[in-house]
């Protein structure tokens, strides 16, 4: 497979269906060169590839544990990431801790590479709170369910970050449905305006809930950028060192005043769309063997055999922390307790805010027409 760099998209016939991407790691685990990537990963070692296999192989055990919760009626609803972690752990690492996230719903292996205790990922799909952590602790935003509504807010970031003078950037993440929204079409046309130092990052896994990708783009989504004036990057997602490379030289760009970048991460979602979907209703199970066979762990454990590396030692390593992690995990679910009815007013304002108050004595009056919890007047 070839390699695109940061050039406009070329003109004529549509692009074929297994279309060039920046790549790296084959799904052989072979490294092949690549002069757009490559410099970006001088400082690569074995030490920094097996640290690499130990995040992905955790983020899926969070990600394969919380949907087991949800399965046992933990928690209320679970976007997995199957498949995806390549994705989300390449882009993360590539980061400053100056750098500021603004996620979808699905970047829950972000999250917990920046510092977010998976116990308050699951607190929050769980419904037993609000928020579960503080954004400004680990500079990761609180999770969007409205489809590409951060990007706007990514953007807004990274303009203030211009304002301010400062040495950072922000990056936004979205699935390939979110690309038509006008919410991420209107960021990028700020974005490009304003010159803002933000990476738009698109996990293009194929199915936007039940409709293929192909539906709504008829040419690679890495193509549209360019209409805005926003150089883009289409790279293999399940490639974590073309991921990593794609997104150091892209935040690289912003943080020197280069202005925003796209990239096209193309991956495959392996799961449901979230636990409530059943995937086998609209793709064959042939599509997904075919993207089995290029699984982004399974590819790194390749390559590290090839280098030399004790892949059984390592894949058992990571293994017990991953095992350790989910007893943590579920011990901690165990001891969760569910917010009183009088929560829901809570934090909603800095000060006393009389509308409020109104609110929560009308509710608690509701409530007293039931059995279950009451609130007592002027409780909080």
């Amino acid at each position: 497979m070839g390699s695109t760099s940061l050039i406009p998209p070329s003109t004529g016939m549509p692009h074929v269906p297994e279309p060039d991407l920046l790549q790296v790691l084959t799904p052989e685990g072979h490294r092949r060169p690549d002069h757009d990537l490559d410099p970006w990963l001088e400082d690569v070692t074995p030490a920094m590839l097996t640290s690499l296999h130990r995040d992905m192989t955790l983020i899926r055990r969070i990600d394969t544990e919380c949907t087991h919760l949800q399965r046992q009626g933990e928690l209320a609803l679970w976007p997995p990431l199957l498949g995806q972690e390549a994705a989300q752990a390449g882009s993360a690492v590539a980061m400053q801790d100056d750098d500021y996230v603004f996620p979808s719903y699905r970047e829950n292996g972000v999250a917990y590479l920046r510092g977010v205790d998976p116990l308050g990922l699951v607190r929050l799909w769980r419904g037993a709170t609000f928020a579960g952590w503080k954004p400004q602790d680990h500079n990761f935003a609180a999770q969007q369910i409205i489809i590409g509504a951060q990007a706007l807010h990514a953007v807004g970031y990274a303009m203030g970050i211009t304002r301010d003078g400062a040495d950072a950037a922000a990056i936004g993440y979205f699935g390939d449905g979110a690309t038509s929204q006008g919410d991420v079409n209107e960021a990028m046309v700020f974005a490009a305006s304003f010159h803002a130092p933000v990476v738009f990052f698109c996990q293009n896994n194929h199915w936007a809930i039940s409709e293929p990708v192909g539906l709504q783009a008829k040419r690679h989504i890495a193509d549209r950028p360019w209409g805005f004036g926003i150089p883009a990057m289409r790279v293999d997602g399940n490639d974590v060192l073309a991921v990593m490379a794609a997104t150091r030289r892209a935040l690289e760009r912003a943080r020197n005043g280069g202005g925003p970048t796209f990239i096209e991460a193309v991956t495959y979602r392996m799961g449901p769309h979230t636990t409530a979907d059943d995937p086998t209703r609209y793709r064959d199970a042939e599509e997904v063997e075919a993207w089995r066979a290029k699984d982004p762990i399974d590819r790194l454990e390749k390559h590290l055999a090839a280098l030399g590396e004790d892949v059984e030692a390592l894949t058992a390593d990571s293994t017990a922390a991953a095992d350790a992690m989910a007893a943590e995990l579920r011990a901690g679910v165990a001891a969760l307790t569910d917010p009183e009815p009088a929560d829901l007013f809570d934090h909603v304002y800095a000060e006393p805010h009389h509308e409020l108050e109104r609110q929560r004595e009308h509710y608690r009056l509701y409530l007293e027409q039931f059995d279950g919890p009451q609130l007592e007047a002027g409780a909080r």
